[in-house]
């Protein structure tokens, strides 16, 4: 018996990725959100918001680098998500 919740044919194993790439991609902006949060929070708590200020927090500048890699992993799912065919 063949499984009902699996896709047979090519365009719908197309519109399958493109519903998980999208989950992803709305997941990895969630976590950019929350990012944003932690590091607006550090930098009051410390209350240093410079980046080239050499007592800028580490967990700071941390959690920059974190929401930057995040920026580029979505831009590259968005891509790939453009470039792929479209399923009718």
């Amino acid at each position: 018996m063949a499984n009902p919740y699996r896709p047979e044919t090519l365009q719908g194993m197309a519109a399958t990725n493109k519903l998980q790439i999208a989950t992803l991609i709305a997941d990895l902006l969630r976590s950019v959100e929350v990012l944003t949060a932690d590091i607006e929070h550090e930098e009051m708590h410390s209350g240093v918001r410079n980046v080239t200020d050499p007592n800028y927090p580490a967990l700071a500048r941390s959690l920059r680098a974190r929401r930057e890699n995040l920026g580029a992993t979505i831009a590259s799912l968005e891509a790939l998500t453009r470039s792929a065919p479209k399923a009718a």
